[in-house]
């Protein structure tokens, strides 16, 4: 009987401990379920539901194995509690890694971001600081410059290379006025020859006529110069043989007239001689600036056209433009104040000549003057 009485204690204590540890199992899972990453199949581990067998507890049909059955089991299901526990304190500790591992890669990258943002920083700002020592990437870093983005293809700012860079238009006008150019130089140089030359012809033929005792022994002296004072002489003198017959009956007015005409045409004909090349002069001097002006504003018009295109009003890119532009203005400047100085030059060197020359063609009617007072008091 007391054997009897003690196996349905025995059963009982039993049960209730499984129903224990079962509950307790079933909260612990419970509780870990929801903490867990929809991500992660930790649940699935989280079935520790296993070490509740107490299922041999109904084999304790022996009333002999009741009582160590009723000790034994104490001892698992007390150490069943920790087991289910440990699951559940796991689940969040693998969540955890495996949220550590998935955000280590991101982080990883942010880093890697930031320390590359950084070190371009710092490139840009030793760029800067180094004042453009380093703009067009040295060795030292590459040829990578971030503050060298904006650069363009550099520009050779000499008059040659603003040429070759330069508009065809642009180059059209520039080569014309450079043409221009080049005839104003040339006709100084052969203008000054030749002014200067009949200045002194005729500055020489004056005081030989103004020394002469008559207009024969000018004409002598002059011999066969070919300037427009000895022609001027040598005409008046024929013209004075041609008249000998009829001077008598009809007098010297009408020799006197046609030397008259004769010093006329011949100091207009010197005069237009010597004025060759001077309208080339005036038009260079009056028309050059324009010409330049239109390169101008055909170069600015290009420079305008390029911002537009380019979307960018940085001054690098516009200044090329401008500069050739203006180029041409220069040139254009470059052939016209030159001719106008020298036209001016030349203008005044003509007036002196002509001067000269009327002095010569004065003496020379004079000397006629004098050798026909001479005959008439021949004749009487």
């Amino acid at each position: 009987m007391p054997r009897l009485s003690t196996l349905p204690a025995s059963a009982l204590l039993v049960f209730g401990l499984a129903t224990a540890a079962v509950a307790q199992t079933s909260d612990a899972g419970q509780g870990v379920t929801p903490a867990a990453p929809a991500e992660t199949s930790a649940p699935a581990v989280a079935a520790p539901a296993a070490p509740v067998v107490p299922a041999p507890a109904p084999e304790a049909a022996s009333p002999q194995e009741t009582a160590p059955a009723a000790v034994s089991p104490a001892a698992p299901v007390i150490g069943t509690a920790p087991v289910s526990d440990a699951p559940a304190q796991s689940e969040p500790a693998a969540a955890s890694q495996a949220g550590s591992q998935a955000a280590a890669p991101a982080d990883a990258a942010a880093a890697e971001g930031a320390e590359a943002t950084e070190g371009l920083r710092e490139i840009g700002l030793n760029g800067r600081r180094g004042g453009g020592h380093h703009h067009r990437g040295g060795p030292d870093h590459g040829g990578v410059q971030p503050g060298a983005a904006p650069q363009t293809a550099a520009h050779d700012l000499s008059p040659e290379g603003m040429y070759r860079q330069a508009d065809a238009v642009v180059k059209a006008v520039m080569i014309l006025l450079a043409v221009a150019a080049f005839l104003t130089w040339t006709i100084f140089v052969f203008k000054m020859i030749e002014i200067g030359f009949a200045k002194a012809r005729a500055r020489r033929a004056a005081r030989l006529l103004t020394r002469a005792p008559s207009l024969e022994a000018a004409v002598r002296d002059l011999g066969e110069r070919r300037d427009p004072a000895a022609f001027m002489a040598r005409a008046i003198h024929e013209e004075y043989g041609r008249s000998d017959a009829v001077l008598d009956g009809a007098g010297a007015e009408g020799l006197k007239e046609r030397a008259v005409s004769i010093v006329g045409r011949v100091d207009a004909q010197a005069t237009a001689r010597l004025r060759r090349g001077m309208g080339v002069l005036a038009t260079v001097g009056s028309v050059s600036p324009f010409v330049g002006l239109f390169g101008t504003v055909w170069g600015i018009m290009n420079s305008f056209i390029g911002i537009a295109e380019s979307g960018t009003t940085n001054l690098a890119v516009v200044a090329p433009g401008i500069a050739e532009a203006l180029f041409a203005t220069a040139i254009g400047l470059v052939a016209a104040i030159p001719a106008v100085v020298i036209y001016n030059h030349f203008t005044r060197g003509i007036a002196a000549y002509k001067l000269n020359l009327g002095d010569a063609g004065a003496a020379a009617l004079r000397l006629l003057s004098r050798d026909i007072d001479f005959r008439h008091l021949k004749g009487n």
